[in-house]
């Protein structure tokens, strides 16, 4: 049975991985040919940093990615903290409208949201462009904080707040003494999942954008459809490489934590 479990996960891994090490392997070749490697070189890559297109939607999409990110975690956890504090039934009645736009597909939000900006722009004189986009991502991110934050309420003791007060902090100390440390991991994971999101958001991206505020998905969707260049394929591998060194470098500081912990 081990056996037969370690070949699956092999399999599946192998499902996962090889294409994005063909991608790799093709970023280096000398040719466009997607079916033969002619040679090494790194023409492709200096060709990339040359091209003001990408260029320029990697930089929008890391502004979007990042502003979306902070006002959606400080939206998300006020959204929280405010669903914490109600009583039963509203409280799950509030979580399961949270929940609506995140088993909602996409694109019905990217459609709805394009109906709605038109419908403004309409009556208020304003176009598609980085205002349009950045509502659009705060507005899918908020849920995935909301989801994150609840659970730190759930795990925190609910009378350390009032032993606060009770030990003289007034109410904005105590929840920036006691609460907010206990729900801070919530916020972090809440702030990461949405700048994840938006940035590799392409659907509702693709319905709420203008011609000036392109993120880095629409324009690769653009390209692809008249011929994939081989800068797609060095564009993915800077991309793969960069989570990756995120990922072993989270992995060296949680383990590193969990030592110190230990002594």
């Amino acid at each position: 049975m081990k056996r037969i479990s370690k070949i699956y996960l092999s399999i599946l891994l192998l499902f996962l991985y090889i294409p994005i090490f063909v991608l790799i392997v093709f970023s280096f070749n000398t040719t466009k040919s997607r079916t033969v490697f002619d040679g090494f070189t790194f023409d492709w890559y200096i060709k990339l940093f040359q091209n003001k297109l990408i260029l320029t939607s990697l930089r929008n999409t890391l502004i979007i990615s990042v502003l979306a990110a902070v006002f959606s975690t400080i939206l998300g956890t006020a959204a929280a903290i405010g669903i914490n504090n109600m009583r039963k039934l509203p409280k799950a009645v509030a979580m399961n409208i949270n929940n609506i736009p995140i088993i909602n597909p996409e694109i019905v939000t990217g459609v709805s949201l394009m109906l709605l900006f038109v419908f403004f722009a309409a009556r208020m004189n304003f176009g598609f462009g980085f205002g349009t986009l950045l509502i659009a991502h705060i507005t899918f991110d908020v849920p995935y904080v909301v989801l994150n934050v609840m659970p730190k309420f759930r795990q925190m003791n609910p009378n350390l707040y009032e032993a606060a007060q009770d030990l003289g902090c007034n109410q904005i100390k105590a929840f920036f003494k006691v609460v907010m440390p206990e729900i801070m991991p919530g916020i972090i994971s809440g702030f990461l999942m949405s700048f994840t999101f938006s940035l590799d958001d392409f659907v509702v991206s693709y319905f709420t954008s203008g011609s000036t505020s392109q993120t880095l998905p629409i324009t690769i969707y653009s390209m692809t459809r008249r011929k994939v260049s081989p800068e797609i394929n060095a564009l993915s591998t800077i991309i793969f490489v960069v989570v990756v060194a995120a990922l072993i470098i989270k992995n060296i500081i949680e383990n590193k934590n969990a030592k110190e912990e230990a002594k």
